[in-house]
């Protein structure tokens, strides 16, 4: 009896795995969470990049349509998506830039090396921001409406393709 109890835990462990495995093969990682898109995008107030200043994301999305990007200047596919962050801008596409869980000292130095595209950008320096909207990671890219509804949600890297998707969802 003693013998069989030694080997429960790893009895345990073993059905664990199975379970676990049983879940990812079933999973697929191209479908993502789109839980707030047609919803009301979170009324919240971040700070300012430059200023420190309090900023209600509501009054900067208002008459969108309006891209809002969580970024960060830890992120290597943030680095990959910015010349279309850019090339957005140029376009005069508005895009708002949310700083997430990054010191603002590193944010400023990442936009100053690789250039701003943001008409204004924000400091989600604890991930709270990030949390309201659904953010499972950077890059996240969120499209809002006139209206403050969310339209639609990218994740990762923004492409040519992918950007097109997005502004199409605005039409």
């Amino acid at each position: 009896m003693k013998r069989w109890l030694a080997f429960a835990p790893l009895a345990v462990l073993a059905a664990l795995a199975l379970l676990f495995a049983g879940y990812a093969l079933k999973r697929d990682p191209k479908i993502q969470p789109h839980a707030l898109v047609g919803k009301p995008m979170p009324a919240l107030t971040l700070p300012d990049l430059s200023t420190g200043q309090p900023v209600a994301l509501t009054d900067i999305t208002r008459g969108g349509p309006v891209l809002v990007n969580f970024f960060a200047s830890w992120c290597a596919p943030c680095e990959i998506e910015h010349p279309q962050l850019m090339a957005l801008n140029a376009q005069g596409v508005k895009v708002i830039g949310i700083a997430y869980k990054d010191a603002p000292p590193n944010t400023q130095a990442f936009l100053t090396r690789l250039g701003d595209p943001f008409a204004a950008r924000l400091v989600d320096r604890k991930g709270e921001a990030g949390l309201e909207f659904g953010v499972t990671g950077v890059p996240e890219t969120y499209l809002i409406g006139s209206d403050g509804m969310i339209l639609a949600k990218h994740t990762g890297p923004l492409t040519p393709e992918a950007a097109e998707d997005l502004l199409a969802k605005a039409r």
